[in-house]
């Protein structure tokens, strides 16, 4: 009571004081499920082509304010990048009703061949994309690194042109290995950036060998200006993440029970970063399977459930189909929040990467029967989210938008 009334006196005489105070981030409110209203969505423009689809992609969202557009990666055999108009968001159980976004830039690959360079038995896909300080950033992850031997992951582009100048890169992040910080990315709110450790967070989860990445939602900070030399490694500021020998949220064969603490498994799939301003929330979005984990090849006759396959596998329930792989069906789509403060605690030697837990979880619902989210993208002059809903529009998906509350 002493300190608060020597606060507030100090306060009145000195207004830097309550200015400064008033600044500081710690304060700020943490988002919850009911802080995300959805206001509609609409849908992608047409193909180009036989490469310039969406079918199947809508991957690696990146908002660009010069433009009020979208990047948005297409089909996820050719992963090239085109930018959208944003239409006026329209709320129905129609699709003829949405509005059609069209073209601002069309498909082209937007690493100029940069995604080439990893060597992949499998190929690389982006993994993530953002535009800050009127450039477009991006990361590449191969998709099966069997030998965890991808080393640089980022790429920056000139301008927001997709065909003005070249991209450069690929660039290293830390020192924790391509696995983790190769996929979402978003920026850091300025009252957050100096006390977090950087102006930008990327980061990486649940991808094909999770040995080489996180068993669960991962950030790191780091500043963009410095990607300028593909020889040596960016200093990053590692917030928080789950190595093999600490899957504190969850095992990768356990199943998905967030009551008891467990909100990953092998079902898991974080495709979406934001860091709203005003705010003291780090979001995730992907997708969950709620069901129970099985390994196997997936069946829609329930009598087969758990039983061996002809093969030697195990027959997992899944009418949602997919291949031979875990299996949790039903699926949804996910947020996961974690609190900013406590990655302060990170950051000053308090508490361990993987010692923190998201403080809150929540499944989103997305239009037209979708529950997969391809990637999440931030408008913070209207406070909106945007996300990829995949197979909300037939093999295309759809862009749903929620205002921040």
């Amino acid at each position: 009571m002493v300190l608060a009334l020597f606060a507030a006196v100090l306060a009145a005489a000195c207004p830097g004081f309550a200015a400064a105070a008033s600044r500081s981030p710690r304060g700020l409110a943490r988002l919850g499920a009911s802080s995300l209203v959805y206001e509609g969505a609409f849908r992608l423009p047409l193909p180009r082509g036989s490469h310039g689809t969406f079918d199947y992609g809508g991957t690696a969202l990146a908002y660009d304010a010069s433009r009020n557009g979208l990047f948005i990666v297409g089909h996820p055999y050719w992963q090239l990048t085109a930018e959208v108009s944003i239409p006026r968001a329209v709320r129905g159980d129609r699709l003829s009703r949405l509005r059609r976004a069209r073209y601002l830039q069309p498909f082209t690959d937007a690493t100029d061949g940069l995604i080439d360079e990893p060597p992949s038995c499998c190929g690389t896909d982006i993994g993530g994309q953002l535009v800050f300080a009127g450039r477009l950033y991006g990361s590449v992850y191969v998709y099966y690194d069997a030998t965890d031997s991808q080393v640089g992951s980022a790429w920056v582009r000139p301008s927001t042109s997709l065909t003005l100048g070249r991209a450069r890169g690929l660039f290293t992040i830390g020192r924790q290995g391509a696995g983790f910080v190769s996929g979402f990315m978003a920026t850091v709110p300025a009252v957050w950036q100096r006390p977090l450790g950087g102006a930008v967070l990327t980061g990486n989860c649940c991808i094909p060998i999770i040995s080489r990445s996180s068993f669960g939602p991962a950030a790191f900070a780091f500043d963009p200006a410095r990607l300028t030399d593909t020889q040596r490694p960016v200093p990053d500021s590692p917030l928080f993440y789950y190595p093999q020998v600490h899957p504190t949220v969850g095992r990768w064969d356990g199943s998905w029970r967030p009551q008891r603490g467990s909100v990953f498994n092998g079902n898991t799939s974080i495709t979406g970063l934001v860091f709203p301003s005003g705010s003291r929330s780090i979001l995730f979005f992907g997708r969950q399977g709620t069901g129970p984990f099985c390994y196997g090849e997936p069946t829609s006759d329930k009598s087969l459930n758990g039983k061996p396959t002809p093969d030697g596998t195990t027959w997992c329930y899944d009418p949602d189909g997919g291949g031979k792989g875990p299996h949790g069906y039903p699926y949804q789509a996910e947020v996961w929040a974690y609190d900013a403060r406590d990655a302060l605690a990170v950051r000053d030697g308090r508490r361990r990467p993987w010692q923190l837990r998201p403080y809150a979880t929540w499944r989103l619902p997305l239009p037209f029967g979708s529950t997969e989210i391809g990637g999440a993208a931030y408008d913070p002059a209207h406070n909106l989210i945007y996300v990829t809903a995949q197979y909300a529009d037939g093999a295309a998906p759809a862009v749903a938008a929620f205002k921040i509350r």
